[in-house]
């Protein structure tokens, strides 16, 4: 038996104005998860426990089996893990954002123009988290280049006492009362303010200026946590198997439960990822002895953050099309059950993540059976009456049902 979970990123949403008061995934075009709805069994999930803030980390941690109330730690820790660092029992990861400021005198009186500076290349940010390192690393803080706009601060003997604001939350609003606050967060504010002059005269945001691009101009802190600790997914579930997705978190979280990552060429973290070089992966995975590969699509969520409906559904329409029709077809040679479901809604309205649950489809080739359900759409799964409370508790239905 073979095992797949496919997380398409933000997926889930609410009605909208512009598509006929339908969802992006009611409005897309999706003939294969339609018939995976059409013939598995559909319902809702929570994938945030209460007290928890909505976001990729707490949610991944809940698809891929592991109670975010007992394993959570904070978000950079984990991307710190896919990234090779290696942290201290007293050091505090940070996540640092590459971000696009209006350009006020004053720091505090600046506007959060874009929390991923035009979604700047890795190449372009690795060149500006250098300047950044050069300039501002000593003896309590180092900065490392991540992919696009996504890096890390490592703070030795940091506080955790932090409150910090992730930037898509904040998308065209004044930063002033969203800087950081709590124990030694002026530290941190001063890193923030310094990083401004280091960016400003920096050529590669001269050449994207000049091209006609968002210029990175000031880092951004915020998901601060501790070295986090998992038990194995082969000590759960006796299940060897491999992580596929273009970002960090998802690859750290992997690496902690002791799974393969997979590098997929050309795959980035937004809509212009290889769609079909992530179903080739899995597949070429599990024809490799993986029992289980759980594929993660960053797409949905980016447009959800950047309110852009049109790339909304057509994200959704590419993961149907370029990554889960040739999967399933590729899969038909084996005995096998999938799991598709979004971590979280990232609703177009908002702008950021919302803690409502989101609609999972469980397909298992040996039972494939044409039910009542119409379409996979939120609607339709919670009519359904399918509800999973414990969203760590999910992929035993996939895997034990």
């Amino acid at each position: 038996m073979k095992y797949i979970v496919l997380i398409g990123d933000g997926m889930s949403d609410y009605p909208i104005a512009e598509l006929n008061n339908k969802t992006p995934l009611e409005a897309a075009n999706k003939p294969n998860m339609d018939y995976l709805a059409q013939n598995g069994t559909m319902g809702l999930v929570k994938t945030i426990p209460n007290g928890l803030q909505p976001g990729s980390d707490v949610a991944n941690l809940s698809v891929f089996g592991y109670d975010p109330r007992v394993h959570y730690t904070g978000r950079s820790p984990l991307e710190a893990v896919s990234m090779g660092i290696s942290l201290g029992e007293k050091d505090i990861a940070i996540r640092c954002n590459l971000v696009t400021l209006s350009d006020e005198e004053n720091y505090e009186d600046r506007t959060m123009v874009d929390y991923s500076s035009g979604e700047i290349t890795t190449d372009e940010s690795r060149e500006l988290i250098k300047a950044i390192a050069e300039n501002l690393n000593d003896s309590s803080f180092s900065f490392y280049p991540g992919i696009s706009y996504r890096h890390c601060l490592v703070w030795k003997n940091g506080r955790m006492d932090l409150d910090l604001t992730p930037p898509h939350d904040i998308s065209g609003k004044k930063i002033s009362s969203f800087l950081p606050k709590g124990g030694q967060s002026n530290v941190l504010l001063s890193l923030m303010k310094k990083s401004t002059k280091i960016l400003k005269e920096h050529p590669v945001n001269k050449r994207r200026i000049k091209n006609g691009l968002n210029p990175a101009t000031s880092i951004w802190l915020w998901g601060q946590g501790k070295k986090p600790s998992l038990n194995t997914f082969h000590e759960k579930f006796k299940l060897s198997g491999s992580v596929i997705s273009a970002v960090d978190l998802v690859r750290g979280i992997g690496m902690l439960a002791g799974l393969k990552t997979v590098h997929v060429e050309g795959a980035t973290g937004n809509i212009h990822t290889n769609f079909k070089g992530k179903a080739l992966a899995a597949l070429k995975e599990l024809e490799s002895g993986s029992d289980f590969v759980y594929i993660h699509v960053e797409a949905p969520d980016e447009c959800g953050h950047q309110g852009l409906i049109e790339g909304k559904v057509k994200a959704i329409e590419l993961i149907d099309s370029e990554l889960l029709g040739p999967l399933l077809q590729g899969l038909s040679k084996w005995d096998y059950s999938i799991l598709m479901l979004p971590d979280h809604p990232t609703p177009l309205s908002i702008k950021t993540h919302s803690k409502d649950p989101v609609p999972f489809v469980i397909y298992r080739k040996a039972e494939s059976k044409k039910n009542n359900n119409e379409s996979y759409s939120e609607k339709n799964a919670a009519s359904t009456g399918i509800f999973v409370e414990e969203g760590h508790t999910l992929i035993e239905r996939l895997i034990n049902p």
